[in-house]
């Protein structure tokens, strides 16, 4: 059985910072690429960081420099370490498994809340 399950999100004052955390399981890990998405109320679910199965990592350009994406193959866990928040990072954090070899797989998870404000 797939599971991504995602913890970390928190209500946190602007400025302050939250490392959210995607522990996987019922799939081979290290065949993944792993992201985070984020969805907030009428808007679209967008991408704000992923990491490859060989760790190359690529971030939105609202993010760049503030948050930071790795992964423990040995824990099959994937991080997102976010500093500076601002109030606009204020979303639901999905967590994203995307097989990069055949056959093609997604996973998601179900999505933890962070909350940025005074």
């Amino acid at each position: 059985q797939v599971q991504l399950v995602e913890s970390g999100g928190d209500l946190v004052q602007p400025g302050g910072s939250l490392r959210l955390s995607c522990a996987a399981s019922g799939f081979e890990f290290r065949l993944y690429a792993m992201g985070w998405y984020r969805q907030d109320p009428g808007n679209q679910r967008e991408l704000v960081a992923d990491i490859s199965y060989d760790s190359v990592t690529r971030y939105a350009d609202s993010v760049k420099g503030r948050f930071t994406i790795t992964r423990d193959n040995a824990k099959n866990t994937v991080y997102l370490q976010m500093n500076n928040l601002k109030p606009e990072d204020t979303a639901v954090y999905f967590c994203n498994a995307r097989r990069v070899f055949p056959p093609a797989r997604n996973y998601w998870g179900q999505g933890t809340q962070v909350t940025v404000s005074s």
